[in-house]
């Protein structure tokens, strides 16, 4: 099992790395995107290989700042330092899915100042309460599709997008049955190696994803639980996490992050598309089915309603709330879903990062007056 589980911290560590190799060695082109609603199953049908940009915690910001006000967050001045210096020079494109409107400025700045070969916004819906949305959101697939096909020269058939669509199903399905077994047994996996996982799940190419995944999950549940002291359940909520240092600390300070509601984690993997009928239309369908971030909208209560009922199977004891600084759409969310959280006798804690965390010290006083009032 060690073996396989840091073949997922290799990757992590070293993504670009990784990237590089693979376009050598398969010949693949690369297609960077930014946002858990990026259409990925278009990308894989077109022969390209999806690939999450994340900034890099240790890269100096010199150049983005020329482009982007400072209360710009981590993530959007990161991606595009990374990209001025040429850090993301095995990139053949880019995918910028309307997020928020900090990546939507990046969209612009992007186009403008890099020479990648291909480029496309994806502009989906952000109310997804009525039937014109869902209209909306396959018309802008459709679009997407062609998009591709014009700029990456090939045809994208039905056959292949739900070949892709199988493939993406198993490999959601294997990382929510993970996730389900380490609820239940969460001192087999620590919360370090689960999120390398995910993380590493966003850059590999998707059948060598499959089958490590595959065989990690076999080997796990192999596993007996080792009968560690029991630490208090903890969910982590919030949009990306930059930080695996995180579960470590709050893991020596008495809890365990048992789930999460984050697109570093549960809501990448969260919804099956199905195989039947119009293939990208049942891509956009899963949009509207799966669990939602502030980027969008279907009732004025679903993001409160969905945590609570996360906590709620998970037997949460608490609820970390790990919002990035200067990220406004949760900061928003954040007063009504702690509201929601109280009510229901949740307790929670708000922590604001930036790509540097604060000193281990300070987060471990935190975590265990947390973890020691719950």
């Amino acid at each position: 099992m060690v073996s396989t589980i840091e073949e997922f911290h290799a990757v992590f560590r070293s993504p670009y790395e990784y990237a590089r190799r693979l376009k050598s060695e398969s010949g693949k082109k690369i297609i960077g995107f930014f946002c858990s609603y990026t259409p990925e199953e278009l990308i894989h049908a077109a022969g390209a290989v999806p690939m999450r940009l994340f900034s890099s915690p240790d890269q100096a910001i010199a150049h983005a700042d020329a482009h982007l006000q400072s209360y710009s967050c981590s993530l959007v001045r990161g991606a595009l330092e990374e990209a001025l210096t040429g850090r993301l020079d095995f990139l053949d494109g880019t995918v910028f899915p309307h997020t928020c409107d900090s990546i939507q400025r990046l969209s612009d700045i992007w186009r403008l100042n890099t020479s990648f070969s291909f480029f496309a916004d994806v502009v989906l819906p952000v109310r997804l309460d009525a039937e014109s949305a869902r209209q909306y959101m396959r018309d802008v697939l459709d679009k997407f599709r062609s998009d591709l096909e014009k700029g990456l020269g090939v045809e994208i058939t039905d056959e292949k997008i739900r070949e892709s669509i199988v493939l993406y199903n198993e490999i959601r399905d294997t990382l929510r049955r993970l996730y389900e077994f380490r609820s239940e047994n969460p001192y087999i996996l620590s919360g370090s190696d689960v999120y390398a996982v995910v993380r590493a799940s966003m850059l590999l190419e998707r059948r060598e994803l499959l089958q490590k995944l595959t065989g990690l999950l076999n080997e796990v549940t192999e596993e007996k639980s080792v009968g560690s002291p029991e630490k208090k359940r903890i969910i982590l909520t919030g949009g990306i996490c930059n930080h695996p240092d995180v579960y470590t600390i709050i893991e020596e300070s008495g809890g365990v992050v048992v789930w999460d509601d984050m697109c570093t984690g549960a809501r990448y993997f969260d919804g099956v598309i199905s195989t039947k009928g119009d293939p990208v239309h049942a891509i956009a369908d899963r949009y509207f089915e799966r669990v939602i971030c502030p980027a969008k909208h279907v009732t004025n209560f679903s993001r409160g309603e969905d945590i609570v009922r996360i906590a709620r199977e998970n037997r949460a004891d608490g609820v970390l709330f790990l919002v990035l600084k200067f990220c406004d759409p949760h900061a928003f969310d954040y007063p009504y879903m702690k509201a929601f959280l109280d009510k229901e006798g949740v307790p929670s804690m708000l922590l604001e990062v930036e790509d540097q965390l604060p000193s281990e010290g300070q987060l471990e006083t935190r975590f265990e007056a947390f973890i020691e009032m719950l």
